[in-house]
């Protein structure tokens, strides 16, 4: 695991609705998402973060049109390909956390050879959720432990491990400390539940073509004002 200070998770939503008020089909704002990611992935190590999580594709998203689904899929692999060579120059580990059975197989291929590319990195971990669902992960380690009961403890560590292995998570997984969502929408959408456990909330309106570092840096500014306790009592009352 990279050793930096921060784990910021994005819900990368408004894509559709910035196309929509523009006039334009909502491929053209996934288009313009993809682009964004670009923008953020570069900015993210000089703002202190070791760890960047991106949710892409819920579980759920499976209920949108075929067409725009099919869409969605090639972007992600254009992308992967894209943008492989560029990750591994900036040391960029990616690795795609999620199912992969329901992926189609040309994209499934994408991301083996961007994850297998990139493991070298030691800049940033890049983790996107594509067919990504927290309460499948959770259900997936819950599993595991039922299928081979070997009598040794289970604690949060323990089940953390098993819940990176039902989303090939590759590496360890650490607790978000910031959870970023675009868009206008505060809900969590079945994303990281267990790993976002104390993570500080930051919501902006700011569809995701329109987000860029400075949107970032001004999320991590907010996130530096606030006091993180983890159930304690504030300093001062604590003294």
């Amino acid at each position: 695991m990279i050793q930096s200070a921060l784990h910021v998770a994005i819900i990368m939503d408004g894509n559709g609705r910035w196309a929509t008020a523009r006039g334009m089909p909502r491929a053209a704002g996934h288009h313009a998402g993809a682009r964004t990611v670009r923008r953020i992935v570069r900015a993210a190590p000089g703002l202190g973060i070791g760890t960047l999580t991106l949710y892409a594709f819920s579980g759920d998203n499976w209920k949108r049109p075929g067409r725009e689904v099919a869409t969605l899929m090639r972007i992600f692999r254009s992308y992967l390909a894209a943008e492989s060579a560029t990750c591994v120059e900036h040391g960029v580990r990616l690795a795609i956390i999620g199912r992969r059975d329901r992926l189609p197989t040309p994209l499934l291929a994408a991301v083996e050879s961007a994850e297998a590319a990139t493991r070298g990195g030691t800049t940033l971990d890049l983790r996107i959720g594509v067919d990504y669902s927290a309460q499948d992960a959770i259900l997936g380690a819950a599993q595991r432990v039922r299928a081979a009961p070997d009598g040794s403890p289970l604690d949060r560590a323990a089940f953390g491990r098993l819940l990176d292995a039902a989303m090939h998570a590759g590496t360890p997984t650490p607790p978000v400390d910031l959870l970023v969502r675009t868009g206008g929408e505060q809900r969590l959408s079945d994303f990281l539940l267990w790993e976002c456990a104390y993570a500080e909330l930051f919501f902006t309106p700011a569809m995701w073509p329109d987000f860029g570092a400075e949107d970032l840096r001004a999320a991590i500014e907010s996130f530096a004002t606030r006091e993180r306790r983890f159930g304690g009592l504030p300093a001062q009352a604590a003294s």
